[in-house]
Order: structure tokens, then C-alpha cells, then sequence
């Protein structure tokens, strides 16, 4: 049987916890061959509380990264994650079309972790013209709702949250998920999603405490490998909800600022099961 296939062209997290360190772990737990092109280098510094630096890698290099994959190899699936340059985004972009991919899940990473400070103010911009709209599946946090969205202020309602998810299915999105998760103090954990006809509430338990460093990475990661192996994008979605739930489940404390989710959670539900 031949190994399904995925690109994730994204940065790394030198932690380990998010980027392409965790949507390569998320991939191989679902048993997805994952690839990469490298966007951009994310070092923490222990000296001044874990304050992130971003070092981005040349357009041309991300270029032959991509092309090395998709030329040289061909991919059932390409998720992205952070692009931090709109030069970096248009280029994602173009190579999306231009390799007819269509299971494209984007995750529109516009600040780090923690972070409601852009990259850069045209990162918005150019995900709005060009990534938007080659999206099979696209999964914003509020933050980045509300950036591609328009919006004066982030949502922090479910009307506000419907009203940034419709925007962005203007954009060409065919299926906006808003990850809300459990910061809006309601009893479950949720996020909304809209396929341009209805609502969803894609409902979870709430769980606490628990470690969400590389939770939306690990998410986008586990639909897009979910697609990659075959799965409707219902199922797909299913999957990845269930994915990241055992991840924050079994999520730990690496140092005295952050965490990361467990990649391997979602395994050791499907064994405890069999």
C-alpha cells in the first residue's frame, strides 16, 4: 500500500512544540508521509522570557523547496502555516494553483504564540488577495479572524465570530473554521465553521488545565493529513477535532513558559479503544 503524501510549508518552532516540527509529528501519528518547505527559522530567547525572534528564509529557497516536493514528488494534500512575508504568501499561493492542489489547508499564522502583534502589517493584506481564496479548508484563531475579516476589533461574540467567518468565506474560502477553543468563558470548548450555507458548532470538552503551544498547527495539520489519507472533509474536520483534543488532553509543561500539546494523545485514545 502507498504512503499518503503531505507538504507543509511552514517555519520552524526551535522548541519543537509548533511549526513544522509539529505538523511533521501530527502527520506520521496519522500515518501521512509529511514534507517540507521551509519558511522561516522562530528561535526563542531564554535570556529575555522566551522573547521570539523570526529569521525568514530566502523566496528563492522556499521556492526550490516547494518545487523539489511537488515537481519531484507530488503531495494527496498542502497545508501552510507561517508565511511571513506577503512575498513568501503569494508564492505559497501561485504554487498552490499552479500545481492544481486541492486539498490546501491553511492556517493564516500571523504572530506568534501568545502574540496580537502582526508580523507585518501586509501579511493581512496579501493573505486576503492570494491564500484566501485557493483554500479548501482555511482555520483562523480570533486574531486572525478579525485581520482577514476587516474587522476594528476581534470578535467576542458568536455573531461577531459568524460575521468574521462569512467575511472571510467571501474572500473564497470554501470552508472557514473560526478556532475559538475555550477562551470566551463559555462551558464547552468550540469553534465555529462556515461553509457558506450554514453554521456549525464543532462543540469539545473543556479541558483544564492544560498546554496549547502548537494547538492551531497541530489541527490544520491533522485535517490536512485527514484529507491526504482519503477522508471527506467532514471526516476530515472530525479528525482533527479529535486530534487536538487528546493533544491538549495529554499537553505538558516543557519550561517555565511554555507548553506544547501532545502529538501522541490521539493514538493512545484510538489504542485504549481497540
Amino acid at each position: 500500500m502507498t504512503m499518503k503524501k503531505a507538504l507543509t510549508i511552514a517555519g520552524s518552532d526551535t522548541s519543537g512544540g509548533a511549526g513544522i516540527q509539529a505538523d511533521l509529528k501530527t502527520m506520521e501519528e496519522l500515518g501521512v508521509y509529511g514534507m517540507t518547505a521551509l519558511t522561516v527559522i522562530v528561535a526563542q530567547d531564554p535570556h529575555n522570557a522566551w522573547n521570539h525572534e523570526v529569521f525568514p528564509i530566502d523566496t528563492t529557497l522556499i521556492e526550490k523547496q516547494i518545487d523539489t516536493v511537488l515537481a519531484g514528488i507530488g503531495v494527496d494534500a498542502v497545508k501552510t502555516g507561517m508565511l511571513p512575508t506577503p512575498e513568501i504568501i503569494e508564492l505559497a499561493a501561485r504554487k498552490i494553483k499552479e500545481y492544481g492542489i486541492k486539498n490546501a489547508v491553511v492556517d493564516p499564522v500571523m504572530a506568534c504564540k501568545g502574540a496580537d502583534e502582526i508580523l507585518d502589517p501586509n501579511v493581512a493584506v496579501a493573505m486576503r488577495k492570494h491564500l484566501v481564496p485557493v483554500a479548501k479548508i482555511i482555520t483562523p484563531n480570533l486574531f486572525e479572524a478579525r485581520m482577514l475579516a476587516g474587522l476594528d476589533k476581534t470578535p467576542s461574540t458568536m455573531d461577531e465570530i459568524k460575521e468574521a467567518a462569512r467575511l472571510i468565506h467571501e474572500l473564497g474560502a470554501e470552508i472557514v473554521i473560526v478556532k475559538v477553543g475555550g477562551k470566551l468563558g463559555f462551558d464547552t470548548a468550540f469553534d465555529v465553521l462556515y461553509d457558506g450555507n450554514e453554521f456549525r458548532l464543532l462543540e469539545s470538552e473543556k479541558i483544564e488545565p492544560a498546554f496549547t503551544h502548537g494547538g492551531g498547527c497541530t489541527f490544520s495539520s491533522a485535517i490536512a493529513a485527514s484529507l491526504a489519507n482519503g477522508h471527506t472533509v467532514d471526516e476530515a474536520i472530525e479528525i482533527g477535532k479529535e486530534f487536538i483534543t487528546e493533544a491538549v488532553r495529554h499537553s505538558f509543561r516543557l519550561n517555565q513558559y511554555v507548553g506544547p500539546t501532545n502529538h501522541t494523545g490521539y493514538r493512545k485514545k484510538v489504542a485504549a479503544q481497540s
